[in-house]
């Protein structure tokens, strides 16, 4: 029963991997969202049905190695290998250290990476380490590892890890208060971001340790709370309907955290529908945004709206990319899943992060 049980529980994990966006990736994902709702009522075997679809793609990704993290990086800057223990777990991480200051950057970004993904294959594909050297922060890339989670991933949908103080969520809060404290870092300067299971896992953190982080980036996730077991999980990341019973958690308004979201539209792993809840969660479902502005970017339409918050500031925003799959948009080869068309999501994400809240007297431009 153990052995049926991790088999299950690692093709339901594989749901959660991004795909690398080409002409045979994007026709495949077509065809495994048709089998889906055809299987709806027989979870195991769609299970084991798309994990048998995807495993060609997942063999012939080609992983970044320490090398291609480091190859160009700034004399004087720092990637160092690290664990962290507390009292709810161990997990290894990556930190990035910029060069001028290594000793006292001005701010630190926790990223969460995807399922099958680590933290040299994250770095690379976000490219965040060139972004955090060009504006003096520290970045953290802490490691999922298969004996926590079948395919590596965060896991956002058990009841256990969407709490506070308890498994994975505790641990990546310790883990960002040591290095807090270890740089002199208040709260206003700490951000979390992540993609797809780390995206979820970022909408977690940011929702119960606001006191931690002052925004998130968030890149095709889920709603905290949005599942409670491994079938929900999957209903909801394919349809984006919610199972019975389960109702998404509102964010606290006591101390809010800002997020910007990325959602491509043609998503065919995590259902676009999980962003508005992401979005519903933060402002409300019938806000209305402050401004709307369309653009494009190397042949890749996107939206991008922003939302208030209850003293005016932005607080969201959120970005639709047209055409876009479940990869990072604007990423870099060679990491896997990403996307080099649309907007640079790490930029924004930077750019976001870094910038006082705008109120609505004074609204901000679209950025490209």
């Amino acid at each position: 029963m153990k052995r049926v049980f991790a088999n299950a529980m690692r093709r339901t994990a594989r749901l959660m991997r991004p795909y690398k966006l080409s002409r045979s990736t994007r026709v495949m994902q077509k065809a495994v969202a048709g089998f889906m709702v055809g299987s709806a009522r027989t979870p195991m075997r769609a299970l084991r049905q798309m994990a048998k679809a995807q495993s060609p793609v997942s063999k012939a990704l080609t992983r970044p190695t320490l090398g291609s993290v480091t190859a160009g990086m700034t004399e004087g800057a720092q990637y160092l290998s690290r664990t962290h223990s507390s009292s709810a777990g161990v997990r290894s991480y990556k930190l990035y250290l910029p060069s001028r200051h290594p000793e006292q950057p001005k701010g630190l970004i926790l990223m969460l990476h995807g399922c099958s993904q680590g933290p040299d294959d994250f770095a690379v594909g976000t490219h965040m380490n060139a972004l955090a050297e060009k504006h003096d922060f520290a970045v953290a890339y802490p490691s999922q590892v298969r004996r926590n989670n079948p395919a590596s991933c965060w896991n956002w949908y058990n009841p256990r890890h969407q709490v506070r103080g308890k498994g994975e969520p505790a641990i990546l809060a310790s883990l960002t208060r040591k290095l807090m404290k270890q740089y002199d870092l208040g709260r206003e300067n700490v951000f979390v971001a992540g993609l797809s299971a780390g995206g979820a896992m970022a909408d977690i953190l940011a929702d119960i340790y606001p006191e931690i982080y002052s925004a998130a980036g968030i890149h095709s996730g889920l709603a905290r709370g949005s599942a409670r077991s491994v079938t929900s999980a999957m209903s909801v990341m394919r349809s984006g309907a919610l199972s019975r019973g389960i109702v998404p958690v509102a964010v606290a308004r006591t101390l809010p955290v800002r997020r910007i979201i990325f959602q491509g539209d043609a998503d065919g792993t995590v259902h676009p529908d999980n962003a508005d809840r992401i979005l519903a969660a933060a402002v409300g479902g019938d806000a209305v945004p402050l401004r709307v502005g369309k653009r494009s970017v190397r042949g890749r339409g996107y939206t991008r709206s922003d939302f208030a918050g209850s003293d005016g500031a932005v607080l969201v925003e959120f970005w639709t990319i047209a055409g876009g799959g479940h990869a990072w948009s604007g990423g870099q080869a060679p990491g896997t899943y990403t996307d080099d068309k649309g907007p640079d999501a790490s930029r924004q994400m930077l750019r976001f992060f870094m910038t006082q809240p705008a109120t609505a007297a004074s609204p901000r431009g679209v950025a490209s």
